[in-house]
């Protein structure tokens, strides 16, 4: 089977365009389907780096506002780092089924250029202390556009790789995608002390310590930075990825999805991996600081993060030889042991849940550790669902048409790869929520006892409950979906 390009620019706006993919035909995939897709991979990872990065901006933007003089309370602030979380998982929802709509090369290459909107705005708007909050918060929920990119970008990348290297595939993409998240937290403190733009960068604020020492920052950089990438990585997605013409696909086809009950699962299996990912990320800091006074949290907090991204591509790669299942049930096994070993280092406050075996007043180190098992696991979990997400929909259509002959066998392949990326993207979008609801249970679980002790027990009963619906569903001698 061969394959056609088509590189006859089209009314509109042209593009490469295969007309013909067949990414489980193995002849075709070696003879020349390996090498495209791993091209969209290369130009689909620093795309989705950016994106990221710019969706977690305000995590490290909005501790250093008060003292550029601006006069937000706390709760502002809060609500300014928590936004792009909430934007992120509801534009992730629709972003789900704009590949198929749109194409994947044009629809990366236009959402990347949309993150220039939020990173030109909130370099201007940092550098004048009256700007008002209702622009701040605006800016904040535009970050959002970094966060639902990754729903597109995953759904993407999935039609490209047949079933066998899925898992690796968006492994890799997500993972090193994610190490977004990690970057911005550790570079912003340090790009924004460095006047590196000159004149294109603006001038430098003034800010006083709380010694009384006086300095110079520059803290539109931490926003400017990242517009020349943006803008490369745009152009890169316009001009040298590809749109795959079997992907095209209708939003009624896509919203298939809705009714299968192995969307729903998987959802809430992805929930507790990517959503526990980016919660323990957008959380940790806060958490150190309200246990561990004494500790200044950034120069650990960025830590977590970056080990479950730099861990994900693992995840993936194990599902492809292990199993999806397998991985993700001991996996959510390990994430609910490393939950209770968190709770035996936290110090025992006024919390009233802590486990009284451990030190009374805590141990950081501990406490530091269980939370790297726990990004660690948050990091394999990611790549390990990701992979049974597409394969449970392959496998369900082909199924449906087993013994109906070639032609029918095709059309599944052609509508299962587009409900499993429609799945991927939607899966992510849910998951994203995390983001909000994992630092605000530690804020509620702090106001109502006293310490984050019940927020973490929830946590646990949750990575159970996960244990118990990957057991049955997929894991299990005779489950009803097994991969």
């Amino acid at each position: 089977m061969s394959r056609t390009v088509a590189d006859t620019p089209k009314p509109s706006g042209g593009g490469r365009v295969l007309t013909i993919w067949t990414p489980e035909d193995r002849a075709f995939w070696e003879r020349e389907g390996e090498a495209i897709a791993k091209l969209n991979l290369w130009i689909s990872v620093p795309a989705l780096f950016l994106a990221f990065a710019i969706w977690q901006l305000w995590s490290v933007v909005a501790v250093n506002l008060p003292q550029l003089g601006f006069r937000y309370s706390t709760n502002q602030l809060f609500w300014l780092a928590a936004a792009p979380a909430l934007s992120g998982a509801t534009l992730r929802i629709f972003y789900s089924f704009m590949v198929p709509l749109f194409g994947g090369r044009r629809w990366t290459a236009i959402s990347t250029a949309s993150l220039l909107i939020p990173a030109i705005g909130i370099g201007i708007a940092v550098q004048d202390p009256t700007t008002s909050y209702p622009t701040m918060l605006l800016l904040a929920l535009l970050c959002g556009l970094g966060g639902g990119n990754f729903s597109s970008s995953m759904a993407n990348i999935s039609f490209f790789f047949p079933k066998e290297h899925k898992g690796s595939a968006l492994g890799v993409n997500a993972g090193l995608g994610n190490l977004g998240v990690s970057v911005v937290q550790f570079l912003s403190p340090l790009i924004v002390t460095v006047g590196i733009l000159g004149i294109f960068g603006g001038d430098p604020q003034t800010i006083v310590g709380k010694t009384g020492q006086v300095s110079q920052v520059w803290a539109q950089n931490a926003a400017y930075i990242w517009i020349p990438w943006i803008a490369l990585a745009s152009v890169a997605a316009w001009f040298f990825m590809n749109d795959i013409a079997d992907a095209r696909a209708s939003f009624a086809a896509q919203a298939a999805i809705f009714k299968r009950k192995h969307n729903w699962l998987m959802c809430l299996l992805y929930l507790g991996t990517f959503g526990s990912f980016i919660g323990f990320a957008a959380g940790f800091p806060l958490l150190i600081k309200s246990q561990f006074p004494d500790v200044n949290p950034l120069a650990y907090a960025w830590l977590g993060p970056l080990l479950g991204a730099l861990i994900r591509p693992v995840g993936g790669w194990l599902a492809d030889r292990l199993g999806g299942a397998s991985v993700t049930l001991w996996n959510f096994v390990v994430m609910a042991l490393a939950v209770v070993g968190v709770l035996y280092f936290l110090p025992k406050g006024a919390g009233g849940y802590a486990l009284s075996a451990g030190p009374a007043q805590g141990s950081f180190t501990g406490f530091f550790l269980m939370f790297l098992v726990l990004f660690l696991t948050t990091g394999i979990g990611n790549g390990s669902t990701f992979r049974m997400i597409p394969v449970i929909f392959l496998n369900q259509k082909l199924r449906e048409v087993e013994g109906a002959g070639d032609e029918a066998q095709a059309r599944a392949i052609k509508d299962g790869n587009t409900e499993g990326a429609a799945a991927l993207g939607f899966a992510g979008a849910l998951g994203a929520y995390g983001g909000f609801f994992i630092p605000k249970s530690y804020g509620t679980a702090i106001a109502a006892t006293g310490g984050p002790e019940a927020a973490l027990w929830i946590f646990i009963v949750f990575y159970l409950l996960c244990v118990v619906v990957t057991w049955w569903y997929y894991g299990r001698r005779g489950a009803e979906m097994p991969c």
